[in-house]
């Protein structure tokens, strides 16, 4: 078909110039993320969180950090209106309502430990970039500090908040540990709140499974360190599964989409479960569609971090490549096709991200 003036699309000059102040709000925002995951690694932000208004050089005495770049990256908080400056004094002062979401005086509400996934994922553009063309995926080796970050971020959204929110979600759940129970953490990375079961519910019996040996490393470490003789670690890819009615309750937290094959671990947990056994299922909260996730407050966010990390190291090892977003309505038939009968999804208060799904094998 021939276009005709009146068949092109009008040019509209005011939207041009909103999506262009769009684009410079974006460019700012990216770097000043940046700087905020350097604010948050150097201990800026939480030395600033501990003075009175300050010089650089004060400020950079009181963190041990050379002050030229503290100065530099200062002009970059003031700037992007985190941190006041008062000229006539040339001193600097954080928001007591800006260290509330910025330092980790600050957690579970501290965002600039997510942050740090922005410099994190931008190590394996180039490599991504190579999967656009040649298709497959970059695999979880690729990544520096990642278990390192995760184990930090689930320590704000699952640790913190395990016996006080998150275990009450089951009903009776509590109690049954006390008693003492099995439990197996799938995916479970450093350990973190399996070290944190383990000592506040010494008669039951934790395990926890990860294919990272660096991160089992590390968990194994923490257990000598804790002397905890109720926890063991082990490496394991999730998909091996090979137990049989062994465990009244298993987790993962913020797993199963990264999973290279989560149909078969979904299968190999509904097996790995005693019959009156619950999975309890922490994972993104979203739609499996995109137009169900305009209004989803992280969700640009999400997908990126789908595309150069979840997505990619599912596909880097054959996998589906479900994506962080693979949402609701995917992970609910994904378990009814693994066998669970029932399946209540819950959420809490202090995590807008993500979904609880309480399953039951029958």
């Amino acid at each position: 078909m021939v276009q005709t003036p009146e068949s092109v699309k009008s040019f509209d000059q005011a939207r041009a110039d909103a999506f262009a102040e769009r684009m410079l709000e974006v460019l700012n925002s990216g770097a000043i993320a940046l700087m905020i995951s350097i604010g948050h690694r150097t201990g800026l932000f939480d030395t600033l969180a501990t003075l009175l208004p300050a010089t650089s050089h004060q400020i950079a005495a009181a963190a041990g950090l050379h002050e030229r770049y503290v100065r530099e990256w200062l002009a970059a908080m003031v700037t992007g209106r985190l941190v006041d400056y008062d000229p006539g004094l040339d001193a600097y002062s954080l928001p007591p309502e800006h260290a509330a979401f910025l330092t980790r005086a600050a957690s579970p509400n501290n965002l600039a430990v997510t942050a740090q996934f922005i410099p994190l994922l931008a190590t394996v553009e180039d490599a991504v970039i190579d999967c656009f063309y040649q298709g497959g995926g970059v695999p979880y080796s690729a990544y520096q500090r990642f278990h390192q970050v995760m184990a930090e971020d689930s320590g704000q959204t699952v640790v913190a908040a395990l016996e006080e929110t998150i275990l009450p979600l089951v009903p009776g759940l509590t109690a049954a540990l006390e008693r003492g129970i099995d439990v197996l953490d799938v995916g479970c990375g450093s350990g973190r709140a399996l070290q944190v079961l383990a000592q506040r519910f010494p008669n039951s019996r934790f395990t926890g499974y990860d294919f990272s040996q660096a991160a089992i490393a590390a968990a194994q470490a923490a257990v000598s360190t804790l002397g905890l003789s109720n926890l063991q670690f082990q490496v394991k890819d999730a998909a091996q599964l090979d137990e049989v009615s062994q465990y009244d309750l298993i987790c993962t937290f913020d797993a199963i989409h990264d999973q290279a094959h989560p149909d078969v671990v979904l299968r190999g947990i509904h097996q790995a479960l005693r019959p009156d056994g619950i999975y309890l299922m922490q994972d993104i909260r979203a739609s499996s569609r995109v137009q169900g996730n305009l209004d989803h407050p992280a969700a640009p966010l999400l997908y990126t971090i789908s595309c150069l990390h979840c997505m990619t190291v599912s596909l880097a090892a054959g996998g589906m490549g479900l994506g962080t977003m693979w949402g609701q309505e995917t992970a609910l038939q994904m378990l009814s096709d693994a066998g669970f009968a029932h399946v209540q999804i819950k959420q809490l208060d202090h995590d807008c991200l993500n979904d609880y799904y309480i399953v039951q094998k029958n």
